[in-house]
């Protein structure tokens, strides 16, 4: 079964299939960390291994404070001009941009070479299985040499000043394009003259993200959640543990090795859908954890949830119970993700 056609969600303004002259705010803020001292900027805020990447390689990492906690999630790519290229969420971006700031200061008071530019650049996102084919025909760049989490600067659909990157919140190829913001429009017309193309509203992206597993901010990460207990240890780099050089470090390193109270799991289960704060049970009635993200999935024709449990009832396989309407139905721990994902690699 094919999972998803291209779509493209515009998400500067965020073009809505039922009115394109409908806009909403802005879903991702982008910024750029200039000067020689960037990588030690962004490496004393976020969990990853900023250092090991190569030029115009990215990475999705965390921002977490002295608890543990996890302040938002975002991109950082090493770009090829010398600075790093920032997507976070834009309903953390205060806080973000607070927190870059603070660090910014800092550092410079410190006699470090550091400086911050906010992007006012709209941020298109191009999904599914033949999304690199529908972009080929406005780009002279060969696509096949741009695999998975990785961009270039590129004029796309007569657009200059594009970067594509080849990632997407979906789960399945496609790349997500940082456009100058006047041209933004042009750029989603000009996709949406091919008739492969189709607008993806908030509940098509949704239902995806969470086929793939993918966390949403606030709804199944924040900042009482650690990376170890989010099911998100792969994002903390190798070096970083080791070093312990990230905020919360002395709390989410221990936590590898040791027990956590609670962990993500995904939840499969036939009957009606799981929904967010639907309570979960163990097989004697006990709550023991709650659902943080569910919906009925398009392509197993199954209903799918993401949540919080107890360590011991973490295991693939365990049958557990959800309240729904106010009725308890079976549900199993299952592997995530639900649907395999098909992120474009040069393998």
């Amino acid at each position: 079964m094919q999972r998803a056609v291209s779509v493209v969600a515009h998400l500067g303004f965020r073009l809505q299939a039922f009115s394109p002259d409908l806009y909403r705010p802005l879903s991702f803020a982008q910024t750029k960390i200039c000067g020689s001292d960037r990588v030690k900027l962004m490496e004393s805020l976020v969990v990853g291994d900023i250092a090991e990447l190569r030029p115009n390689q990215g990475t999705l990492s965390l921002f977490t404070n002295e608890a543990g906690g996890i302040l938002d999630d975002l991109i950082v790519t090493n770009t090829s001009q010398g600075h790093l290229y920032v997507v976070s969420n834009a309903g953390c971006w205060e806080k973000d941009l607070a927190l870059m700031q603070d660090k910014v200061r800092e550092l410079q008071n410190q006699g470090r070479d550091v400086g911050l530019e906010v992007l006012d650049n709209a941020l298109l996102a191009l999904q599914g299985p033949t999304a690199a084919q529908v972009l080929q025909a406005g780009v002279a760049d060969d696509l096949r040499k741009l695999p998975f989490m990785t961009s270039a600067v590129m004029e796309v659909f007569g657009v200059s000043g594009c970067r594509v990157t080849r990632c997407g919140y979906t789960g399945e190829d496609g790349v997500e394009i940082s456009v100058p913001a006047a041209g933004a429009v042009h750029l989603a017309t000009a996709l949406l003259e091919n008739p492969e193309v189709k607008l993806a509203g908030l509940a098509a992206r949704d239902s995806l993200r969470l086929e793939a597993g993918l966390c949403l901010y606030g709804t199944d990460i924040d900042e009482h959640t650690t990376p170890v207990e989010g099911s998100l240890s792969w994002t903390l780099g190798k070096r970083r543990r080791a070093a312990m050089d990230f905020p919360g470090a002395k709390v989410i390193v221990p936590q590898l090795k040791g027990k956590v109270q609670r962990r993500r799991v995904g939840l499969m289960c036939e009957g009606a859908p799981m929904r967010a704060h639907s309570p979960i049970l163990n097989m004697e009635g006990t709550m023991i954890g709650t659902v943080t993200s569910g919906c009925p999935s398009p392509s197993l024709k199954k209903n799918v949830a993401m949540g919080y449990v107890p360590c011991e009832y973490s295991r693939p396989g365990t049958k557990l119970m959800v309240e729904v309407r106010r009725k308890q139905q079976m549900a199993v721990v299952s592997k995530m993700p639900f649907v395999p994902t098909n992120y474009y690699t040069l393998k």
